[in-house]
């Protein structure tokens, strides 16, 4: 008479284990989670924490929708901060450039959006 130990004590082949990585690991069935293909890095800000999630939102949106055209973004980023915090906002997005710039307390943001996308966004009156 032959004993069989019950398959799960049994390791399975690689080919049959399911995979799993930080993406789907702790997720119901290994299903994958959402991927954004752009990641946005707050470098550095002074705003207050409703402010600085508008405006990174904003700069966000911009830059999706503008992909191909940084001055477009850029305009779009100021037109609407000085629609909702009032006028003399400054924005610069780009690549590759070094800035030295004068602002009003709490009103500067400093981001990178899609690893290499540098945004800047302040006021100055």
């Amino acid at each position: 008479m032959s004993v069989k130990a019950p398959e799960k004590y049994f390791e399975k082949p690689k080919s049959q284990r399911k995979k799993e990585n930080a993406r789907t690991r702790g997720t119901e069935k290994g299903t994958r989670l959402q991927e954004s293909s752009h990641i946005s890095i707050l470098r550095h800000s002074d705003m207050n924490d409703e402010m600085k999630t508008e405006a990174m939102e904003l700069c966000v949106t911009a830059c999706e929708k503008f992909s191909s055209n940084n001055e477009n973004a850029a305009r779009m980023i100021k037109e609407t901060m000085d629609k909702k915090f009032g006028a003399s906002w400054h924005a610069v997005v780009g690549e590759g450039y070094g800035f030295e710039i004068t602002h009003e307390v709490k009103n500067l943001l400093y981001m990178f959006f899609g690893g290499n996308m540098a945004i800047i966004v302040w006021k100055c009156s």
